[in-house]
């Protein structure tokens, strides 16, 4: 825990620049004003009640971990060990203060969801929450935590456009049936190509059915749906075998796993 004063968290909080996570550093906020209010606190409160409450003796990875309300708040509920990734240097200065002041001991590391598995472990819980629509290869993402890092759980969120209706889609369609694709309820993973919400990072924004059908593709059988953009999953094996797909990987490797032609 540390020991600097309000002032002190305040001007450093005002140092790391502009917050997402909008945390309570005894006492002092650092998003007071956040456009969606007490976030992503309100959020939590909506889906807290699906995650276990006791973590005691499991590990815990927190993917695109941004200020570190999530770590924080898994290493409240007793995990054993966290360890929080982000590409994005000033939110991993936020996160690593803010575990600072609030006395949370979590492993943070720079890294990409393309990269996990450079971190040679799994873990009983992965937090994938805010980053799906933020990559411009959501499917491959899942399919890498799916293949390197998820032992059991994990926790998803997406901001989500479109229908909240998930239609029911058959095994196969006829080559000339179309009707389908224009039903609301049908999986649809809209593509933005300039800024949304004045944010150039903005890539992809699933329907409804469409985020629940990327994960059971890539292998994460949906227990629980908490919360309106939240899903709590469980790895199972991959309903197909497809799966992530390595460009770096030998040609000849590849043929022989049948990724390739």
């Amino acid at each position: 825990m540390t020991s600097l004063t309000a002032d002190q968290i305040r001007e450093r909080v005002a140092e790391l620049g502009d917050w997402f996570h909008n945390i309570d550093l005894n006492g002092v906020r650092t998003a007071p004003d956040h456009f969606l209010n007490d976030y992503p606190n309100v959020k939590w409160k909506r889906f807290e009640h699906a995650v276990p409450k006791d973590l005691t003796g499991r590990t815990v990875l927190d993917i695109g971990c941004n200020g570190g309300f999530y770590s924080i708040e898994m290493k409240r509920r007793g995990a054993d060990r966290v360890v929080a990734i982000d590409f994005d240097d000033r939110y991993l200065a936020q996160a690593k203060f803010a575990a600072e002041v609030t006395g949370q001991d979590i492993e943070f590391h720079k890294m990409s969801v393309y990269d996990v598995a450079k971190l040679g472990e799994s873990f009983d819980v992965v937090l994938f929450m805010g980053v799906l629509y933020h990559l411009r290869h959501p499917l491959l993402a899942l399919d890498l935590i799916h293949d390197h890092v998820a032992r059991d759980l994990m926790i998803f969120q997406s901001m989500q456009r479109g229908s909240a209706e998930v239609a029911p889609v058959r095994t196969d369609y006829d080559f000339f049936e179309q009707d389908h694709f224009d039903d609301p309820g049908y999986p649809k993973l809209h593509f933005i190509e300039h800024d949304y919400a004045r944010d150039w990072t903005n890539w992809w924004a699933p329907n409804a059915a469409c985020a629940e059908a990327m994960l059971r593709s890539a292998g994460f059988a949906i227990t629980e749906h908490p919360e309106r953009e939240v899903y709590v999953c469980r790895r199972v094996d991959r309903p197909t075998e497809a799966g992530a797909v390595y460009p770096a990987q030998p040609k000849e490797d590849a043929v022989k796993k049948g990724t390739v032609g």
